[in-house]
Formats: C-alpha cells, structure tokens, sequence
C-alpha cells in the first residue's frame, strides 16, 4: 500500500471513529470518562445535608437544577415541590420537565437542559422512568451533563434508575404481592435495563427499612461480577468520579458482594444456595471503591 492510500485510509478511520463518538456518547468502550458527580437517595426522608450536598456540587450558587417527576403519581406538585426545595438550598435556578415517552425530545424540553448542571430523579415507579427515557435525546442530554461535570441524582425509583441491571420490584415466580420477597430463588427477581450510571453494581434502597435482603441477595448469586449496593432511607452514596464513593446519611449502606462466592448451586425448587458471600455494612463517612470492590481505609 502506497503512503498516500495509508494517509486516505487513516482519514476514513477516524472519520468513522468521530461518527462512533457523536452517536453513542454514553456506551461502549469509546465512552468518556465521567467528570461528574452521582448522588444516590434511599428513600424516606432527605436531609438537607444531603440535598444540600447535590446543590454544592451542582455549583452551589451556580447550580442550575432540573427535577425530572415522571415516576411519581403526582408528577405536577412533586416536580414543584422539590424544585422549590433545591432553590431553597442554595440553587441559582430549578425547573423542572414533565414529559412522556413521545414528547420527551420536543425542543422545548432539550432547551430546558441547556446549562443545567444538576439532574434529580423523583421517586416512585422506576419502570415509568425508563419507559419514558430510555433511548432519548433526552436521556442522551442527560449523559452528557454527567459526563461534562454535573450532578446526577435520585431517590428510591430514581436510585434504582441509576444501575444498568435494574431492580423493578416485581417477582417472577412469587404472585402473592401482599407476602413479597419471602424466598431467595433463581429466576425470581425481575430486573430491566436502567439508566447506567453505576455499571459495575446493582443499587436497592429502602433497603434497611423495607427488609430486602431476599431480593438483593438473590441477584448477586445469579449476577456474582456485580456487587450489590443497598441504601437505606435517609441515606445517600456520593459518587465520585474516580470511581469511589462515600455514605451520607442517617442510616446505613450495605454492600453484599457474591464476586468470590463458591459452590453457587440450586436444588429442585429453585432454592438458591452459595459460600462465602462478603459483606459489608457502612455508616455516613465511609468510602467503598467499585473498582477494587473494596472498602477504603
């Protein structure tokens, strides 16, 4: 091959690798490091502290905040609610967007996240989240302003939006929902694709509260590569972008890691069964690293 063609041939190649990099700015290996922040609510009660913390890191008194109400019921006075809540801890700004999966890439919307640098997920039905979001230009927006350097945020569905493989809360095999989680089983947990902001754990929350220890369990087992990350309520992970994160809250976070598990097994029902199971519970303060899976001294 001449040292033109070499030229002409490197060209193309990283024409296709610019195309790659516009369209999927949020997936694959080509995927930018993330320069923000994520900050992941359990449910129940939010301390200010805590809320106060997504606003400093938003940009304190340049924070512009949008709340994003779709997995509430009552979409309208939640979304006014905790935008008046975030202006009252210290934002310059917050808006809010109501939207459905066929108006979420209206311009009217895209416009409202212009130079937002904070995003907060109300809580909820997880499941209405990524029904609306998933594979938008809006959600799309939304990468980008982590990946620039802004704050993600959410409490309970909107935590449970922040992993890849998303906890739903429905069962499989269980149909008595007024006796839930009363087993660790394979194939009982239903899980979906979540937003992907965390891809190296599976988040749960209310988890203390709400005793979900049956459900978590049972998802590390069948998915050992991911740690289980469970907040409890009034209780936050801060995320930062070396990938370390720290607890702040009134309660407790326990991580259950299944990675170096043994003998994972199941008998004739279904009934689940492993060794070696690590745990770790961690109170406000500590720090966990996702990379190394473990806690930080």
């Amino acid at each position: 091959m001449s040292w033109l063609k070499r030229i002409k041939l490197m060209k193309k190649l990283l024409l296709i690798f610019s195309i790659i990099l516009i369209a999927f700015p949020e997936h694959g290996c080509f995927a930018q490091s993330p320069k923000g922040h994520i900050v992941i609510i359990g449910g129940g009660k939010r301390p200010d502290y805590v809320m106060k913390k997504i606003v400093e890191l938003a940009g304190g008194e340049n924070a512009k905040m949008i709340v994003i109400p779709n997995a509430s019921s009552e979409r309208l006075e939640t979304a006014q609610r905790q935008s008046k809540e975030l202006m009252g801890l210290g934002a310059v700004s917050s808006d809010y967007v109501i939207f459905s999966k066929e108006t979420a890439d209206a311009d009217s919307n895209l416009r409202k996240l212009e130079n937002i640098t904070g995003v907060f997920f109300s809580g909820g039905d997880q499941s209405n989240l990524t029904r609306d979001l998933l594979g938008t230009k809006l959600l799309n927006r939304i990468y980008e302003i982590y990946n620039s350097g802004g704050v993600i945020s959410g409490t309970s569905a909107g935590a449970a939006v922040m992993s890849e493989v998303m906890i739903t809360g429905n069962e499989l095999i269980n149909p008595d929902s007024s006796n839930a989680f009363i087993s660790i089983r394979k194939n009982n947990i239903e899980t979906t694709k979540g937003f992907g902001f965390i891809k190296s754990a599976i988040i749960d929350q209310h988890f203390i509260k709400r005793k979900r220890h049956n459900r978590l369990i049972s998802l590390i087992i069948e998915n050992p590569e991911l740690p289980g990350i469970a907040i409890d309520e009034e209780t936050s992970i801060v995320v930062y972008p070396d990938h370390t994160f720290e607890v702040l809250g009134e309660s407790q976070v326990l991580i259950l890691d299944a990675g170096n598990a043994k003998n994972i097994r199941t008998d004739k029902n279904g009934n689940l069964r492993a060794d070696d199971i690590k745990l770790h519970l961690l109170i406000n303060g500590d720090r966990y690293n996702l990379k190394t899976k473990k806690v930080v001294e």
